[in-house]
């Protein structure tokens, strides 16, 4: 009984001692720093976000533009002003699939919408790529009945601010890891 004791508080003093050890060494990804080095926050603050070049008035360019805002307001949140040091070029391509046809209708009931970007981040002081890559969404939804026409815009519609969404905290944490990390 005495020894199981003696090894349960060993146990637990080695743990703690491990936790103790590793305490200092945990920093959260977006706090300041003390040493007059800019935090996460402020890099975050710095990237460009050029718009995405698509026809005007088009579905895509209102994408591009929710896929914008989206990935804005993640990197900047209220803020503004802070000078650009890298510019985020995006280009991407969307696709609607069609997943349940009404037999009776002939027209669907159950669609997929896709996203599907590519990114890359350019420094604007040399004008190199530092980081480039790939990310996509794919979201479903209903259609409801053949004669709702604008349910149905209001359905595809919601599905293209979802996946703009879903990409957007794609990109924006990936952005995140490779200011904290470099890579």
């Amino acid at each position: 009984m005495l020894s199981a004791r003696i090894r349960i508080a060993a146990r637990l003093l080695a743990v703690v001692t491990l936790a103790a050890l590793t305490a200092g060494c945990f920093r959260p990804m977006y706090a300041e720093h003390t040493d007059g080095t800019p935090g996460l926050r402020e890099k975050l603050m710095g990237v460009e976000l050029p718009p995405v070049d698509k026809p005007n008035a088009s579905r895509e360019a209102r994408v591009g533009v929710e896929v914008r805002n989206a990935l804005a307001f993640k990197l900047y949140g209220t803020a503004t002003g802070m000078p650009p040091t890298h510019r985020l070029a995006l280009r991407f391509t969307s696709s609607r699939s069609s997943l349940i046809i009404d037999p009776n209708t002939g027209l669907p009931s159950s669609e997929n919408y896709g996203i599907d970007v590519q990114y890359n981040l350019i420094e604007i002081a040399t004008n190199k790529s530092v980081m480039t890559g790939t990310t996509f969404s794919r979201v479903s939804y209903d259609m409801p009945g053949s004669y709702q026409r604008f349910s149905r815009n209001r359905a595809v519609r919601d599905a293209e601010d979802r996946a703009a969404n879903e990409v957007a905290e794609n990109i924006s944490t990936r952005l995140a890891s490779f200011f904290t990390a470099g890579t």
